[in-house]
């Protein structure tokens, strides 16, 4: 196999790997009865998948994770939860993988804008697609269940995001696995 080959073959199996970790991590957090679910424990394997693979793979693993999810232990709904949880994750693994690849420089401060940006970016896109399933006013979706569901129910899980992602990517860079710096120095050979 070529080195080409053996990339591909190396994304796809750690994209399958976030998978796995995004299907069976909301079991363990599932536990902690009152916070579980703020913690948001699928979007950690997906902005990783997007970061270390590629915004392809974070895309792909993003869409697929909470629709089969739903289909293997029925969480989160079908409708309206899991399908615009699908878009939501899509565009997580999407942004951040893709500005990342883009960034000039592969540090901490080059990590904290793109996860920002695609934690936005993937919000409005919840909105939206909650917007597009449910409608808009009284009985549909509404300017106050989008602030609450998307930033003051989310909280714990943007603060755990925000720490635990950019640590594992620094443990990452120590072992190898990723090309990762703490400083403004640019990344050699880095790749788009």
């Amino acid at each position: 196999m070529d080195t080409k080959g053996k990339k591909y073959a190396a994304k796809l199996t750690l994209a399958a790997m976030f998978l796995a970790i995004g299907l069976l991590l909301p079991l363990l957090t599932g536990q902690i009865k009152l916070i579980g679910n703020m913690l948001l424990p699928m979007h950690i394997p997906v902005i990783l998948c997007g970061l270390i693979c590629g915004w392809q793979y974070g895309l792909g693993v993003g869409f697929v994770m909470p629709l089969l999810r739903c289909a293997l232990f029925g969480m989160p709904v079908f409708f309206p939860t899991a399908i615009a949880m699908a878009f939501e994750l899509a565009t997580y693994g999407f942004a951040v993988g893709f500005l990342y690849s883009r960034s000039r420089w592969k540090c901490v401060v080059a990590l904290y804008r793109c996860m920002i940006a695609a934690m936005l970016s993937g919000r409005v896109v919840w909105g939206i697609a909650q917007v597009c399933l449910l409608g808009i006013g009284e009985n549909g979706f509404t300017f106050e269940l989008f602030i609450s569901g998307a930033f003051l129910k989310a909280i714990l899980g943007i603060i755990l995001q925000l720490v635990l992602i950019p640590l594992i990517m620094i443990a990452l860079n120590r072992t190898g696995l990723v090309r990762f710096s703490n400083n403004h120095a640019p990344a050699k050979n880095a790749e788009n």
